[in-house]
């Protein structure tokens, strides 16, 4: 089957320019302009952005945590982030205490077959045990099997935090097989001494969570991770940086031509600790780790955007209803389960606050939804472009339409949006994931086909 987006404006990260895209079964097969070709199908792009399928490397779908799991699995999150314009998700496989890793892929592969996708889904591990005899060689088994990049946690002391033996012995590791660390940068046991301290004085309240996790304790830990990665020899991605403390080190190692990056997510650019301080138990919508932080830190984040000092937004799309899986810490604030939704606005959020604030261009918000992740993740060129020979994952993205972020017309099974209320103009369309029509007037379709498991290659970052 033949198909022809016709009209639009096609934006990569190095251009902007009017042009048809032919797609021939799930590949692209031209980019120009005004092809004079006979398709099966035409797609009508007049009016409207033709952007290359986003690429969010930061997602938990179906994660345990304590009692209870992430309420998104991989159809109904996925469907969200169709919706929201992403076509290619690489989330969390999480080691469980003492799993080999191959059992813990395993089980996550079996839920790809369970609630299948409907784009493409990659996989990180997360390392919870990595001083065990059998995690170095594991490691290796994964990085060939295309999960070409560790988590480690330098947080949540008790249940996933690593020490800096572990984080140490597994960035060594990584760099013997070209893999990419990823780490959750807070100091754990200076923060579990502030949420002990905090509760033995009787406070409960969602606004004890940012107050139990400072600044400090991110920039420290940030700052930590990237010297040790210096004398491991790995690369180093620092995920979800929420404030200037932390993003200081990972700049000044980025300047210094380090082969170190870093990320943020939507919820540090548009909400603010003043969200956790809401009335009632509201604020447990915004217990997100790291929290939501001063006002005056969302704009250090949106320069390190533009400059090149973060080079990408995800999601860390880790949704808990607020009825009942938020609810589990009305008693005790550090019982909250920790994250917050958010998979279908990225795109959306980027054009209104990013680019039609004036903050960056249009070539900028495709590198950092799509290019750039898909560069550091190996994902590229078959993802993140719009070029002869890349996977047929294509946005068509109408900067006309107006819409309020609202849980009422959101795809997420979770009971809230982060972002109610909020007026945006510019809206996902129509989404191609491999070809197949996924999303259409701003809609999934009926049946939309399953999306793939990607296997992933080295950083391809120059």
């Amino acid at each position: 089957m033949t198909l022809l987006v016709q009209g639009g404006r096609v934006i990569t990260a190095e251009s902007e320019r009017d042009a048809d895209v032919l797609v021939e079964g799930d590949t692209v097969t031209a980019v120009e302009p005004g092809l004079a070709v006979r398709a099966d199908c035409v797609l009508d792009a007049r009016g409207c952005y033709v952007m290359p399928g986003g690429v969010d490397p930061h997602t938990h779908l179906d994660m345990p945590w304590g009692q209870t799991s992430t309420c998104d699995d991989f159809t109904s999150g996925t469907v969200a982030a169709a919706c929201g314009g992403t076509t290619t998700i690489v989330d969390f496989c999480v080691q469980q205490p003492g799993q080999r890793i191959p059992a813990a892929l395993a089980q996550w592969h079996a839920k790809l077959e369970r609630t299948p996708p409907v784009i493409d889904v990659g996989f990180h591990i997360a390392v919870t045990d990595p001083l065990a005899p059998h995690t170095a060689a594991d490691l290796g088994d994964a990085v060939a099997a295309g999960v070409t990049s560790f988590k480690l946690f330098m947080a949540y002391k008790g249940s996933l935090m690593v020490d800096d033996e572990g984080l140490f012995a597994t960035m060594r590791t990584a760099a013997r097989h070209g893999a990419l660390v990823l780490v959750h940068a807070e100091n754990g046991g200076v923060v579990e001494v502030l949420v002990r301290e905090a509760l033995a004085a009787g406070h409960i309240e969602p606004r004890w969570h940012g107050l139990t996790r400072p600044p400090a304790v991110e920039a420290e830990a940030t700052a930590r991770a990237i010297a040790l990665a210096g004398i491991a020899g790995c690369d180093l991605f620092v995920v979800h940086v929420s404030c200037r403390e932390a993003l200081a080190p990972v700049a000044a190692a980025r300047a210094a031509g380090e082969r170190v990056w870093g990320e943020t997510c939507p919820q540090y650019l548009l909400i603010d600790e003043t969200a956790l301080a809401k009335p009632g138990f509201e604020g447990a919508k915004a217990v997100f780790t790291p929290p939501p932080r001063a006002p005056e830190q969302q704009e250090h984040l949106w320069r390190a955007l533009a400059d090149d000092a973060l080079c990408l937004v995800s999601t860390d799309h880790c949704p808990y209803t607020f009825a009942e899986q938020k609810a589990l810490g009305r008693a005790d604030f550090s019982r909250i389960p920790n994250g917050a939704p958010g998979i279908e606005h990225r795109l959306a959020l980027l054009h209104e606050f990013g680019v039609r604030a004036g903050r960056f261009s249009l070539s900028r918000l495709v590198a950092l939804t799509a290019t750039n992740p898909a560069k550091l993740f190996g994902l590229h060129p078959r993802k993140g472009t719009l070029a002869p020979g890349s996977d047929a994952d294509i946005v068509i993205f109408d900067p006309a339409a107006e819409h309020v972020c609202s849980s009422q017309s959101e795809h997420s099974r979770v009971d809230y949006c982060l972002y109610e209320g909020m007026s945006v103009r510019g809206r996902t369309r129509t989404v191609l994931a491999g070809g197949r029509l996924v999303v259409q007037d701003g809609e999934p379709v009926a049946d939309p086909g399953r999306g793939r498991y990607v296997a992933r290659g080295p950083v391809v970052w120059s």
